[in-house]
């Protein structure tokens, strides 16, 4: 472990060799194994699992009763909503080892994953993507894209501060904050800044 300016709960396990960054709280009955690495201000709720060699960032809040499983990377400022789920084995069976076949899966700086998602692995979330409550991702996930249902598809465009996009066929600005999109080729991009 590296600084020891973050909590730990005397409820909770964390294995040696692992990282945990400054700031970071983890909270009653988790357990972290090693090899894994968690970020700076991070905040791991009730029950949460972090297998050998995930990869954590800075910032990243994962609500209670998240399995996060060898294979899964969260970027920085990554949500995690409660009860989500991550896989890490297309095809699992109980009588036939598969850990050499653990698909990578990477979540994007930004990112939201609602409460009870699944996402099947070896899939890409798009940076500051939304995936809705109970959405079943099976694809990869566009950036700024909101997806729902089962089988996840795209219903929206997320703005960055989390607020659902009225979009136009070229572009818009979030009515929040300001921050303006275009679209190009099927996809949301940040708009240029006039100067």
């Amino acid at each position: 472990m590296t600084d020891k300016d973050y909590f730990v709960h005397e409820s909770s396990y964390v294995d040696e060799p692992c990282q945990i960054g400054a700031g970071t709280k983890v909270w009653h009955f988790c357990h972290i194994m090693k090899g894994s690495v968690v970020g700076r201000r991070c905040n791991l709720g009730q029950n949460v699992l972090v297998s050998p060699d995930v990869r954590i960032g800075d910032n990243c809040k994962i609500q209670n009763n998240v399995s996060l499983y060898t294979g899964v990377v969260l970027e920085d400022d990554v949500f995690c909503g409660p009860s989500m789920v991550f896989t890490n084995v297309i095809n699992p069976r109980s009588a036939v080892v598969r850990k050499d076949e653990y698909k990578r899966t990477l979540v994007k700086q930004g990112a939201s994953l609602g409460a009870n998602c699944t996402i099947v692995c070896g899939t890409t979330i798009g940076t500051y993507a939304f995936v809705g409550a109970g959405a079943v991702v099976t694809r990869d996930v566009p950036d700024f894209a909101l997806v729902t249902g089962v089988p996840a598809r795209r219903t929206g465009w997320m703005c960055r501060c989390g607020i659902k996009l009225d979009t136009a066929s070229v572009g818009a600005r979030c009515q929040t904050c300001g921050t303006a999109y275009r679209l190009e080729g099927g996809l949301l991009r940040f708009a240029p800044v006039a100067v």
